[in-house]
């Protein structure tokens, strides 16, 4: 028992919140020493073809700058309506030294997991009473087990074009939501104006994203107007002017004359709006059992115990329950609907990112909102009864919920955190977290010599003499760079896009069995 009183004391001070951080920190460092290794590929190629080219002719940064936004245009006008995207995708990092792939994992990490960590905490402490170190401690060991089952990691954390276009652009959404819920929270009107004035700028860079970031916004932002003008309308216009201002850079986006002019030669068929609303649901539900794995599971039963404790001791009300949970469930299918609308299909790695992480802070909080409202009604219950010899019948569910929750308490928490370790390090396939999988690459020498052979076709590709390149198929890659490689047919996209960049008649892949 003494063990177990131990832990208890422990898991109550911020020691326990130095370890979550720091295995969050230390989880990342494979991530980003495999980030050594990464280098240029795919759509990076046509994105930054233009500026590539000004940056080769002038060395001037403000003139490729100048360069990205006039193709920026060109887009708008004949492809795509996201104006911020198209504009930060032409800014490419390898376009001024290709040598410098490393900065996007940083860069994409960085944002996204600081901006997470602030909007979950942000809404734990502030929506829902939770204490600030619990908060802290909740939303590192999240973000800890995100990044392991991330659904597609090369291409939101190593690729600089897809995750720019939406991990980048999600994190900005993130950091604006935190920004206009503080407004609607601060105390001083000074700090509602600035967080109000910072808000309502980020919101054009979210209109100006990709499709699925700003439908979510728009979404939410709406909710959000709602709310203040039922329960803080002396703050409304903190919520109003972000969601004006994002309204119109969500419009400039989608009704941009490129977005039809691709629709018109795109061999791919959306669905109707109604059918596509009506199977975001669907696969709102779908995504959500093939996002749960054990490893998740382990993670949600160590968190119970403890936010019932802090569920239970705040003040907030938790009246709604049900409303919260369809909420949050329209959120995230509403995410899913864009794709469907436009190709008819989900299941875009790039895009399912995203989705995943709203999902995990989705069932986070509406977890912990439940168990506010269980413990809540069990108190209420208790009082009301206590002259009559105990709990009413109908609340006896809950109540025999919250004993079980703080019987179990920290023993609970510990055994599921101690499991959910195992899983982590012993489990047989060493490329299923990606952690783990990023550490092994490094050990075993396949991202240095991936690196070498990468850096060997780039010596061919600026070798002026060379005007048909022909290069040779990697002998070793990271399990995470699965990305799709060169071919042998000079003709093929990826092919014609590289050409293009380094101004070669052709560039191809010579077969598996011509290097023997």
């Amino acid at each position: 028992m003494k063990v177990w009183e131990k832990a208890e004391k422990y898991l109550s001070g911020r020691c326990p919140v130095f370890l979550a951080v720091g295995l969050l920190l230390l989880s990342f460092v494979p991530l980003l020493w495999l980030g050594k290794y990464n280098v240029m590929c795919i759509d990076d190629y046509d994105y930054g073809r233009r500026v590539h080219d000004v940056w080769q002719t002038t060395g001037s940064f403000a003139a490729s700058a100048q360069e990205a936004w006039r193709q920026n245009m060109d887009f708008y006008q004949e492809w795509q309506g996201t104006y911020i995207s198209c504009f930060l995708m032409g800014m490419c990092p390898m376009n001024f030294d290709y040598s410098i792939a490393w900065v996007v994992p940083v860069l994409m990490i960085g944002m996204f997991a600081s901006s997470s960590f602030l909007l979950g905490r942000h809404i734990l402490v502030r929506w829902l009473g939770c204490e600030k170190e619990g908060a802290s401690f909740i939303m590192a060991l999240l973000l800890f087990a995100f990044y392991q089952v991330m659904e597609a990691p090369f291409e939101g954390i190593y690729w600089y074009n897809g995750s720019t276009h939406y991990v980048l652009m999600q994190s900005v959404w993130f950091f604006l939501l935190t920004l206009v819920s503080g407004s609607l929270w601060a105390e001083k009107k000074r700090r509602a104006c600035l967080c109000c004035a910072m808000s309502a700028v980020l919101s054009v860079i979210v209109g100006g994203g990709n499709l699925v970031t700003g439908l979510q916004a728009e979404v939410l932002m709406a909710f959000l107007v709602c709310y203040a003008f039922f329960r803080k309308k002396d703050k409304i216009a903190y919520a109003v002017i972000p969601f004006l201002t994002g309204s119109a850079g969500f419009l400039v986006n989608v009704l941009a004359p490129g977005n039809g002019r691709r629709g018109s030669i795109d061999m791919d068929e959306g669905y109707s709006a109604v059918k596509a609303i009506a199977l975001s649901f669907y696969n709102t539900a779908v995504f959500a059992i093939r996002w749960t794995p054990v490893f998740m599971v382990l993670l949600w039963l160590a968190f119970l115990p403890l936010l019932w404790k802090w569920m239970k001791a705040s003040k907030r009300e938790f009246s709604h329950p049900a409303l919260v949970t369809a909420g949050a469930y329209c959120v995230i299918s509403a995410m899913f609907t864009p794709t469907l609308y436009a190709v008819g299909m989900t299941g875009l790695s790039r895009v399912d990112n995203i989705i995943q992480m709203t999902y995990y802070l989705a069932v986070l909080l509406v977890t912990a909102y439940w168990l506010g409202y269980f413990s809540h009604r069990t108190d209420e219950a208790g009082g009301a009864g206590s002259t009559a010899g105990g709990i009413a019948s109908g609340d006896s569910a809950s109540a025999a919920l919250g004993v079980f929750l703080e019987r179990a308490g920290s023993r609970m928490t510990a055994v599921c955190l101690i499991l959910l370790m195992a899983v982590w390090v012993l489990t047989a396939d060493k490329n299923t977290y990606t952690s783990i999988s990023a550490l092994r690459s490094v050990a075993k020498g396949e991202a240095q010599t991936f690196y070498q052979e990468a850096m060997a076709r780039y010596e061919i590709y600026t070798d002026e003499s060379i005007t048909d390149a022909v290069v040779t198929p990697y002998s070793a890659r990271p399990a995470l760079f699965d990305f799709t490689d060169l071919s042998g047919d000079e003709g093929n996209w990826m092919n014609l896009a590289v050409a293009r960049y380094y101004h070669k008649d052709s560039v191809r892949k010579i077969s598996e069995r011509n290097t023997r």
